[in-house]
């Protein structure tokens, strides 16, 4: 079903810029951390898996090696007509800026970022109003009242993740503890389990029982870890709650999948602008299944049911950190 390319240097694609022909088949760039890293790009491939299933359409992809390569990954798409081309993470934003200008008639599609050009869609989520979900469940579920939070990058989008998980603990439990560490201040901080692992010790080690990554593949070492030393974690992106059965209270669901699979099925046809994804448009949410059936309580069902209708509805109001840079309930 998929064309994959994994090029570097003058090897890549050689994918149809062969005879001067365009190619229409869309293009799916996946951010650093590769696409099966179970979370953030795991839930783009999913979408697209989903489509090339339900159509019998090709895509072309990349697992970005490098930063070097975003650039370079953009124009050889754009060069052999892929169209849309859609991009996996915020640190596309600025190759996009660069790269769109030159393929007016080329859709780029930008998830997380905030490039703004005529021919780019902006795909952002409302990851504040499902961790604030995810916090409510934490809150329910702890023991100790002190739980915890493990980010990747220590850039504005996770401090989001962070400040609306706060908020969501504290509607709970006004006097719980709430621990927040980022992994590192540059990209190999989304593949560092081994540093997520190290991390939850710590945490552990200060009282948290429940402890919500939010880290790409660096939160697979922290649910790995919280499940072996018999606390619960909580996962993010993709439903993680299969990776370690009634060990792992739930996880935050951040539909990149859906973003995914509409951008493909509307192919060259994408609108462009801005979209954002929230509680309402069902962007965000959190996961039952039958993989944490046996740790989630009525209460907790009762109260996500509960604070989802109080956001959706405008009775509660989520503090957006992307949008203030400040947490009131939370220092960084």
């Amino acid at each position: 079903m998929t064309l994959m390319h994994k090029f570097l240097g003058a090897a890549a694609a050689a994918v149809a810029i062969t005879a001067g022909s365009a190619i229409a088949d869309p293009a799916l760039i996946f951010d650093l951390g590769g696409k099966f890293d179970k979370s953030f790009n795991e839930a783009g491939y999913n979408g697209a898996k989903r489509w090339a299933d339900e159509t019998g359409g090709k895509y072309l992809e990349i697992e970005l090696q490098s930063e070097a390569q975003r650039e370079q990954a953009l124009r050889r798409f754009a060069e052999a007509g892929a169209n849309p081309i859609v991009t996996m993470g915020f640190a596309m934003t600025t190759p996009i800026e660069e790269v769109a200008p030159d393929y007016p008639e080329t859709k780029f599609v930008n998830i997380d970022g905030w490039a703004n050009l005529p021919n780019v869609l902006t795909i952002s989520f409302a990851e504040h109003e499902g961790s604030f979900l995810a916090g409510v469940m934490a809150a329910e579920a702890s023991k100790s009242g002190t739980v915890g939070f493990i980010g990747g990058m220590d850039i504005p989008l996770i401090r989001k993740f962070a400040c609306g998980y706060a908020q969501g603990v504290k509607s709970v439990n006004p006097d719980a503890t709430i621990i927040a560490n980022m992994t590192g201040t540059t990209p190999a901080a989304w593949n560092d389990p081994v540093k997520g692992g190290e991390l939850t010790k710590a945490q552990i080690s200060d009282g948290a029982d429940v402890i919500f990554a939010a880290a790409g593949g660096t939160g697979v070492g922290v649910l790995q870890v919280a499940a072996d030393e018999g606390i619960l974690s909580i996962g993010v992106d993709s439903n993680q709650n299969h990776l370690h059965p009634g060990k792992v209270l739930t996880s935050m669901l951040k539909r990149v999948d859906v973003a995914v699979y509409n951008v493909l099925k509307s192919g060259a046809d994408t609108e462009t602008g801005f979209l954002n994804l929230d509680l309402a448009a069902e962007g965000v949410g959190v996961a039952f299944d039958d993989n944490n059936a046996t740790i989630v309580t009525d209460a907790m069902t009762s109260s996500v049911e509960m604070a989802t209708a109080k956001i959706v509805s405008g009775e509660v109001k989520v503090e957006d950190y992307s949008a203030a840079e400040s947490c009131s309930v939370l220092d960084f």
